[in-house]
């Protein structure tokens, strides 16, 4: 299990898309989603994988716990979300040291575009790319599992 240190932002144009160098197709739905803690099942192309979150602490690190399952059972799993599946096209930018992972999404958050960062620590310095936009992090509306629940689409 690991620390996962994350901050999250807006994207202001698809700029970023030149910039990409791998794209990704994924589904995923919450068995479970409480208090901050999450259980989710996700199919990454043809790749199933469940991850287990506990609560953010410092607004943006979390323990999380991740596992690889074959794509059947990824899929029963689905039998076991709750309503609201994600649907969203991942885009893996480089960025430096790190890289950025930008969010298209599909289906009822249609509209959306959001970039996430995995840092070392809170503080680390990382590049800001000129299609970066605003801060989300600690903002729950912009968490998947907030999104499975009250999709972007109803936002007022």
């Amino acid at each position: 299990m690991h620390i996962e240190t994350e901050r999250k932002f807006l994207v202001r144009d698809s700029s970023y898309r030149a910039q990409a160098v791998e794209s990704h197709r994924v589904r995923q739905g919450y068995i479970a989603h409480d208090s901050g803690r999450t259980v989710r099942v996700r199919i990454w192309d043809e790749r199933g994988i469940l991850t287990i979150k506990g609560p953010t602490f410092g607004g943006m690190s979390r323990l999380e716990w991740e596992e690889e399952s074959p794509l059947q059972d990824a899929e029963d799993l689905f039998l076991f979300c709750k309503p609201g599946v994600i649907d969203k096209v991942r885009y893996i930018i480089p960025a430096g040291e790190r890289r950025f992972e930008v969010d298209e999404f599909h289906g009822d958050n249609e509209g959306l575009v959001m970039a996430e960062i995995e840092l070392g620590s809170p503080g680390e310095a990382f590049e800001r790319p000129a299609w970066l936009g605003e801060e989300v992090t600690g903002d729950k509306r912009y968490y998947n599992s907030y999104l499975s629940r009250c999709p972007f689409r109803t936002w007022a």
